[in-house]
């Protein structure tokens, strides 16, 4: 007896950007590598890393999803993927350098501001202390 497909849905911050039903396989990336959801997979929950997932439906065939990182969460047939940002496409050359140009490129940005902010909120911490201390 065939397993029920499974229910797919790409959640972004403030919008459902995809919801399939009869979906047959899914491959998502993780920092330790790719990793396959059919349908009889016991429930898991991934941390995904910036990259492409894959999805399989009768009507639409293989689909190919640039996603940044976020979180895949499956719980019997519904598979719920939710990250920051998501784009379609046919060409997948063309939505692996989307990813490592969009979101590669503003995770090291993030960083980059992430680290003067640090620094300047320590300057303001040691010139608090300085004028307390003085």
């Amino acid at each position: 007896m065939p397993l029920p497909p499974m229910n797919l849905k790409i959640l972004l911050p403030f919008q459902i950007f995809v919801a399939k039903i009869d979906v047959s396989r899914i491959v998502a990336e993780t920092r330790d590598g790719s990793f396959g959801l059919l349908p009889h997979r016991l429930d898991c929950v991934a941390a995904l890393a910036p990259g492409i997932l894959t999805y399989q439906t009768p009507s639409d065939g293989e689909v190919f999803v640039a996603v940044d990182r976020g979180v895949l969460v499956k719980t019997g047939p519904d598979v719920l993927v939710s990250v920051r940002r998501a784009l379609h496409g046919a060409d997948l050359g063309r939505l692996r350098a989307a990813v490592e140009q969009e979101f590669l490129t503003l995770d090291e940005r993030e960083q980059s501001v992430r680290s003067v902010l640090a620094k300047m909120e320590g300057d303001l911490i040691r010139r608090m202390a300085s004028l307390h201390n003085g």
